[in-house]
């Protein structure tokens, strides 16, 4: 049975309903999240992106698949457009990216089911869900990756609607644009792989189709294709170039684990709850059976739970520390599975009461955001070595919003007051963003010399074996945290460290 595509009232949403429903998404959306992006510089991750932009630095150090050469092409776009402080333009950029990403979800579930309710359960649902809202509040490479998937969808949905071939080249641009993104990218892109050899198994398309297709996609892709290009010629190891473009430097062991443990699963299920906090998650469920009904071609629905599941697994066992970035685009898939199991729930009847009440739901993730870090601190969920100055652990991971924050401002201004004149300071790849933000972006303490693993003062000395007793001697030199992991080792076995404000002075043994 084809369920109806309506919308509450019983009436097709019109061309214009949508225009205007995405018009009205992305402007509620952008509001949103520039209003809850932070106002400067960030720590961690994403304070690594500013200083990235700041340098105009497409490439990185972390390896090829850590690039990300579209999203910091924006965001040195961005950079020029002189409206504020540097660090506020790039986290507006990224918010409205976020912005868009949302919208797009609108408009696919809108062209999908044509029903403006379930449209606006699974934009909101999405665009409320902790992760995402977090990673549209700071500049991060995520919601672009999903901005385009969205699109992907979009296209995919009108090729299956019209079988021209016009749309699978969009879908390979895009697709090439994504790459050039993230390599999440590549899941939808094995999904496409299966699907266009069916295509041309069942002879609906020809080998030229295929062709075109990947002229397309290697244009739009041609960003990261330079940067491997470039890598081949200046390493001279063609095996080592797409190593790294597959994995980046080192992460090859987390992309392809396979094992799990009990905490791990845990704090996975713990993450999954904490985005889709309220009974709209069994939306989500319902929708799985609904996709079936409500595709006129089976492969349509087969590729939405194909992603579904291939995003989950690919997070659920992925070891790297900051994994629960890595379920965004399952967050985003799950989305518009609850868009679509509450359009199965509407379609039953013309009661307005369960519509309101889901979309009424959708709203009540804030107030749980609002309350998670006094309860997860009671409970102790987050346990970590050192607490970062300015910064209470709870509350910033777990309230998704970053209005007004300036606690990296505040550390950055308090470490300049408390080092001496020269001085070497020692930070690691969370505090080095903010103290290198303050000193090449706002000009202060030039005088200082911050050194980290990620970026360092330019002309600082390096710390070995060789050199640090006679830095010992010659320098004062001052770390961050004296905690095995945030500071040198080198600095560790020779040295006692006491107290400076918020950074302590390293002395010799």
């Amino acid at each position: 049975m084809k369920y109806p595509i309506s919308n509450s009232n019983g009436k097709v949403l019109s061309p214009e309903g949508i225009r205007s429903g995405y018009i009205a998404v992305l402007a509620a959306a952008a509001v949103l999240y520039i209003a809850s992006c932070a106002p400067g510089p960030v720590w961690q991750d994403s304070g690594l992106i500013q200083y990235r932009i700041w340098h105009n630095d497409i490439e990185g150090q972390l390896g090829l698949a850590l690039s990300h050469p579209l999203f910091y092409m924006i965001g040195i776009a961005a950079k020029y457009v002189r409206l504020g402080e540097f660090g506020y333009r790039v986290n507006v950029a990224n918010a409205l990216i976020s912005a868009f990403a949302v919208a797009n979800l609108f408009l696919f579930l809108a062209l999908w089911l044509r029903k403006a309710l379930p449209a606006v359960v699974g934009a909101v649902s999405l665009g409320l869900s902790h992760t995402f809202w977090q990673h549209a509040a700071m500049p991060e490479v995520y919601n672009l990756s999903m901005a385009l998937l969205f699109l992907e969808l979009i296209i995919l949905l009108q090729y299956a609607r019209s079988e021209r071939a016009g749309g699978l080249y969009g879908l390979a641009f895009v697709n090439g644009l994504a790459t050039a993104n993230h390599m999440f990218a590549s899941i939808p892109l094995a999904c496409y792989f299966v699907l266009v050899f069916v295509l041309l198994f069942r002879r609906r398309i020809r080998i030229k189709t295929i062709l075109v297709m990947a002229f397309f996609w290697i244009i739009a892709a041609a960003p990261y294709e330079y940067l491997i290009i470039k890598d081949i010629f200046a390493r001279g190891d063609f095996r080592a170039t797409m190593s790294s473009a597959a994995f980046g430097e080192g992460y090859m062991d987390n992309v392809l684990n396979v094992s799990l443990s009990g905490r791990i699963v845990k704090e996975n299920l713990m993450w999954i709850a904490l985005n889709f906090p309220t009974p709209n998650i069994l939306l989500g469920f319902v929708g799985i059976s609904f996709a079936y009904a409500a595709c006129r071609k089976r492969w349509f629905a087969n590729i939405i739970l194909s992603l579904s599941v291939l995003f989950l697994l690919f997070a659920f066992r992925y070891t790297v520390v900051d994994r629960y970035a890595f379920f965004i685009p399952f967050y985003c898939m799950f989305s518009i599975l609850i868009g679509a199991g509450t359009a199965k729930i509407v379609s039953r009847g013309r009661d307005k009461a369960p519509g309101r009440l889901i979309l009424s739901l959708c709203l009540l993730s804030v107030p749980v955001y609002i309350i998670a870090p006094k309860a997860a601190s009671r409970l102790n969920v987050m346990t970590r070595p050192r607490q970062v100055p300015y910064r209470n652990d709870y509350s910033y991971f777990l309230r998704p919003w970053k209005t007004g924050y300036r606690g990296t401002e505040k550390f950055s201004a308090e470490t300049f007051e408390a080092v001496d004149r020269g001085a070497l300071v020692f930070a690691d790849t969370t505090t080095a963003p903010p103290l290198l933000y303050a000193q090449e972006v706002k000009g202060k303490r030039a005088d200082v010399k911050i050194i980290s693993s990620i970026g360092s003062t330019s002309n600082s000395p390096e710390l070995t074996l060789e050199t640090a007793d006679r830095l010992l001697r010659e320098e004062a030199i001052y770390v961050v945290s004296p905690l095995k992991g945030y500071c040198p080792e080198i600095l560790l076995n020779r040295c006692t460290f006491e107290r400076a404000g918020v950074v302590y002075r390293a002395k010799p043994k």
